[in-house]
């Protein structure tokens, strides 16, 4: 057995975890469990159609019981280490008990409004089981913070709000009502939150698990080695092409290391990459797999319900920005290449007919079929249900034929994968419901505002420093959550708003804006309707009041030009949410990395960051450029002008190109930098691609005269 095959029969141990033909009944036990989960899940999403509330209880209460098996007491953090007999029969004792309670008590719904929206004992003591529950679970799972996060807030409505100074100050809820939104209320437990995790998220998971199962994952391997294993610094595009498309199929970026990283780290320290450089590679660009299409993560279904846009919507318009996402990688890759003269490195790499022939079908017709589906307009649940049939149908056409067994390995795979996920989800609609209860949301964005001086740069700055501090104790969906309610509100405000200065420099101003100017800036009416500076449209802006502000943006602004600018808000939020997956002191993907590497886990962290810096420069054109609103073309020119852009900025940051670059040239690699990726002028950003393409030719001469040089001494 070489190498690729010994690291891909470690993969699916590690992937697949426990079989029904494994011995250990706790195994078994698991086994069937995500089997009838799955199942359930599948029924409820494309059969019968259950009350929201009744199917996230189950949905809840199934994962608690399946966290129990998994992740019992007395173990730490590692599945499927082993603990006596009867703690283990004490621990699904506990999860049954708060799986029952969940549904027990959304069953008594009517009861309790019957009985004038008042709680029996009975009540409350199934409510503190479920709320227990919900917090000790995610402690299981994520650690303490979401637990300790969870506390803070449900004390703050009921006991300590009341002593805050300013404007965070909250009168207090009564033990009764909080209890009852958190379970009942539309942002509670089992409120919105649950119900995006109990269909798309699970099902794209499930659908995910099944393209594993077949077979998708070796093949997506073979083709990045085969595409791009002899080009220079091959081993390390291997990686970046490997996890971009594992990130179609994957929702989560550590399974994503933990998956190809035990393939492409090898690869990459054999070719001569450092063993450091190497982890970081596959942690950064498997941070990048849940920003690609079509699953990311779970973040493309919760933005979708928050901003209402459609989910393909949201898909579509982020294909072109997670390539530029995995092209920053690849610069960081192709430099390190060069500084360390390595070559392709990959000599058993297989051929693309070959890989095509073996298992193309099993990948590509699946992701055709979501594809289609979501393009003919089939809802993202229904379009996961008949792609997970088309998983099974274009098996029989490769060698990885899935027969019945495999079929209820990959139910019980989706299951195991959605253990986390589930139940944090759940835990994070209570931090959420206490949000919008008291109003912080609207409160944190006009302080955003306020401490910006409506600066959107500042802006997006703050929200990069406050994702960076949750992200150490919260995973990325989690963070996303958080952000979005607290912040989303001030930075749609301030892009919006940028928007309103640009209609008004041009003049195209109506007759509507004009009086309502009349109320709000009687001065300035006489320069509206035609050109200005924009220095003094902002001055305008700045004078409309804050409660007709919004009345001037949809009067100027065009209803998708909005939608658009919503959109941006969110996705500016969600990209800084995952640096979390990279950024020490708490980054999972970069400690996963580490550990296939073998290297010291906070250094590779600290260069995954390094790596991972499209994250914070991509962002930057959702909010200064129409890359996602505008048309296919001039999508594709801003995109094409971002790549050499990000290009320059990577040698400017590594003080390399194709040969090495003084101080002054990293300067000026910076310059085309800026002028290639900010929105000026098309004559600005030719002048940066001129830029560019001069100092990679310099660059090339100067590695030959070194080159010449060390071979005449």
């Amino acid at each position: 057995m070489n190498a690729p095959e010994k690291a891909r029969a470690e993969d699916d141990a590690a992937v697949f975890g426990p079989r029904f033909s494994d011995s250990d009944p706790r195994d078994k036990l698991a086994f069937l469990l995500g089997v009838v989960i799955s199942a359930g899940h599948i029924y409820m999403n494309i059969g019968i159609v259950l009350p929201t509330l009744v199917q996230n209880a189950l949905h809840f209460g199934g994962f608690v019981l399946l966290c129990a098996i998994l992740f019992p007491l007395g173990r730490g953090r590692v599945p499927g280490k082993r603990v006596s007999a009867p703690l283990f029969a004490a621990n699904v004792a506990i999860g049954l008990v708060i799986a029952v309670s969940s549904i027990w008590i959304i069953l008594r719904e009517n009861t309790i409004y019957d009985a004038g929206v008042r709680l029996a004992p009975i009540d409350w003591v199934l409510g503190l089981i479920v709320i227990i529950g919900a917090l000790e679970f995610t402690r299981r799972t994520t650690g303490w913070l979401i637990p300790i996060l969870i506390l803070l807030a449900l004390t703050y409505v009921s006991f300590w709000g009341q002593y805050v100074p300013g404007v965070f100050r909250f009168a207090g809820l009564s033990a009764e009502t909080i209890l009852f939104r958190s379970i009942f209320g539309d942002d509670g437990i089992f409120g919105t939150i649950a119900r995006i995790s109990s269909t798309f998220v699970f099902m794209f998971i499930l659908f995910g698990a099944f393209l594993l199962r077949s077979g998708a994952g070796h093949f997506i391997i073979d083709l990045a080695r085969a595409v791009a294993g002899r080009f220079t610094g091959g081993p390390g595009l291997v990686a970046v092409f490997a996890s971009s498309l594992t990130g179609t199929i994957s929702g989560s970026a550590v399974a994503n290391t933990a998956s190809t990283g035990v393939i492409t780290i090898p690869l990459m320290k054999r070719s001569g990459f450092p063993p450091r450089f190497a982890a970081a590679v596959e942690a950064s660009a498997s941070t990048g797999g849940q920003l690609m299409p079509p699953i990311m993560g779970a973040g493309a279904f919760v933005m979708s319900s928050y901003t209402q846009i459609p989910y393909p919507t949201i898909v579509a318009v982020s294909i072109l920005p997670a390539i530029l996402y995995f092209a920053t990688v690849g610069f960081f890759v192709r430099i390190e290449a060069k500084r360390h003269n390595i070559g392709g490195g990959d000599a058993d790499a297989p051929k693309i007919g070959e890989v095509m022939r073996k298992g193309g079908i099993s990948f590509l017709l699946p992701i055709g079929v979501l594809i289609g589906c979501l393009i003919y307009g089939f809802t993202p649940t229904y379009s996961a249900g008949i792609s997970i049939i088309s998983v099974v149908v274009a098996s029989w056409l490769t060698p990885n034929r899935m027969g019945p067994m495999a079929v209820l390995e990959a139910l019980a795979l989706g299951a195991k994968n959605m253990v986390m996920t589930g139940i944090l989800l759940c835990a994070v609609g209570l931090v959420v419901n206490v949000i919008a209860t008291a109003g912080i949301g609207n409160t944190f964005s006009l302080m955003i505002s306020d401490w910006s001086g409506n600066n959107l740069f500042l802006a997006i700055v703050l929200i990069a420093i406050a994702s960076l501090v949750l992200g150490m104790g919260l995973p990325v969906t989690a963070a996303y959550i958080v952000l979005a309610t607290l912040s989303a509100p001030a930075l749609y405000g301030l892009i919006s708003n940028a928007q309103i200065v640009a209609e008004i420099a041009a003049g195209n101003v109506t007759e509507e804006v004009k009086a309502i100017m009349m109320l709000a800036a009687p001065d300035q009416i006489g320069a509206l309707g035609q050109a200005m500076p924009v220095e003094q449209a902002q001055a305008i802006v700045a004078a409309i009041p804050s409660d007709l502000l919004g009345v001037v943006r949809d009067a100027l602004i065009a209803p998708e030009t909005l939608t658009f600018a919503l959109l941006s808000a969110h996705l500016i939020i969600f990209w800084l949410s995952q640096d979390s997956n990279v950024t020490p002191p708490v980054c999972l993907t970069a400690f996963t990395a580490a550990a296939i590497a073998k290297t010291p886990p906070m250094a590779t962290g600290f260069t995954s960051w390094k790596v991972a810096k499209g994250l914070y420069i991509v962002p930057l054109l959702f909010a200064y450029t129409p890359l996602i609103g505008a048309g296919l073309l001039e999508s594709l020119i801003i995109c094409g002008f971002a790549l050499v852009g990000l290009y320059a900025f990577t040698a400017g940051f590594q003080g390399h190109m194709e040969g090495p670059l003084n101080i002054i040239e990293r300067a000026l690699a910076f310059v085309a930098a800026v002028m290639c990726l900010l929105p000026y002028s098309i004559i600005i950003h030719l002048i940066g691609v001129g830029l560019t393409v001069a100092l990679l030719a310099w660059s090339i001469v100067k590695r030959r005269r070194m080159n010449g040089a060390a071979a005449g001494t």
